[in-house]
């Protein structure tokens, strides 16, 4: 049962660290989008920032959902 434990808390943290890193990433693309980047490029970056942003949300979701609706899966 611990190294059950063990193993979601890993996981959970694994999908935590890689939400982070999407965020950051769609976050810099969306900043150089908007100030730096010209034309259709702009737009490109734009649109995959967003894209990186809404996966990171996604990926933060199933880690919270986990942790929290772990626990009703051993009762």
């Amino acid at each position: 049962m611990a190294a059950n434990q063990a193993n979601r808390a890993t996981t959970r943290r694994r999908r935590q660290l890689w939400a982070g890193v999407l965020a950051l990433v769609g976050l810099v693309l969306l900043v150089i989008g908007l100030t730096v980047a010209d034309g259709v490029a702009a737009w490109i970056e734009v649109l995959v920032a967003v894209v990186l942003l809404v996966t990171s949300y996604v990926v933060q979701h199933l880690a919270r959902r986990a942790t929290v609706y772990g626990h009703d899966k051993q009762r």
